[in-house]
């Protein structure tokens, strides 16, 4: 009689389950970009509801900012299930930075040196580069 050593139970997430079919594999990865870019808006929104509810004082804006932050953040722990944590931590930073930046440019009248438009590029492109060579 042979005596095998039990198995620990499956304990990584059901969407990122390595026995499931190629095709279905990718229609979660492409999923769990969507839920990251959508934590990188809400991640947007977080930046700027701290602005507008200067300092927690003014109750509307800090719900909103509560809210998004929360959502923004359990957002990404969900695509996080699926896709690497650097990449998606890289990609949620990126989106919600350079969002905010262009934003305040455009919205709040922030400076717009080239310099600084320059560094906005740079994290697009990072965040573009981390898609392009993900391996999911």
């Amino acid at each position: 009689m042979e005596i095998r050593p039990a198995r620990a139970p499956y304990r990584s997430s059901s969407l990122a389950r390595p026995n499931r079919p190629a095709n279905q594999r990718m229609d979660l990865s492409h999923m769990a970009w969507i839920i990251l870019a959508s934590a990188g808006f809400l991640e947007i929104g977080f930046a700027f509801g701290m602005k507008w509810s200067e300092g927690f004082t003014r109750l509307i804006p800090a719900l909103f900012t509560a809210a998004t932050g929360l959502s923004s953040v359990f957002l990404l722990s969900l695509a996080l299930r699926t896709l690497p944590v650097g990449t998606g931590y890289a990609v949620w930073t990126g989106i919600g930075a350079a969002g905010t930046a262009i934003l305040g440019i455009a919205a709040l009248g922030d400076p717009a040196s080239p310099a600084r438009v320059l560094c906005i590029v740079f994290i697009i492109a990072g965040v573009i580069g981390l898609k392009l060579v993900s391996a999911n």
